[in-house]
């Protein structure tokens, strides 16, 4: 069994849940927890973010009163693209792959045979 680390203070229910979930898997080394921190502080602030937007209009008027995308709508996007990148540079193992559905592992093995036997050829991956 892996021993968890301390949550650090100030974190919310979803940074904290990360924190745990990635600090279970085994030691991290300095630089990677400061990555691990800031990717658990942008789990919560998408969170925020979330909470905040709903219940508001998607779009709004822009200066010259053209509909524009809420601001809230607009920042998401930007901080799930940064939780996503800061969680790719932990390099954590990818255990998702393994978990596929059946159907999901027979397409690849039939794709995977229609190239051997047609080629590349028409075949897309």
């Amino acid at each position: 069994m892996t021993k968890k680390s301390t949550v650090p203070a100030g974190l919310g229910p979803s940074g904290a849940e990360l924190w745990e979930d990635v600090t279970a898997l085994g030691p991290l080394p300095p630089h990677k927890l400061r990555i691990l921190l800031d990717a658990c502080r942008e789990a919560d602030l998408v969170d925020e973010l979330e909470a905040a937007r709903v219940g508001r209009p998607l779009e709004v008027k822009g200066s010259m009163g053209q509909p524009v995308a809420a601001p809230l709508v607009s920042e998401l996007p930007k901080h799930r693209a940064l939780l996503a990148s800061l969680l790719g540079k932990l390099g954590l193992p990818d255990e998702v792959a393994d978990e596929r559905p059946k159907s999901s592992r027979r397409s690849e093995s039939a794709r995977a045979a229609a190239r051997a036997r047609w080629g590349s050829a028409g075949v897309s991956a």
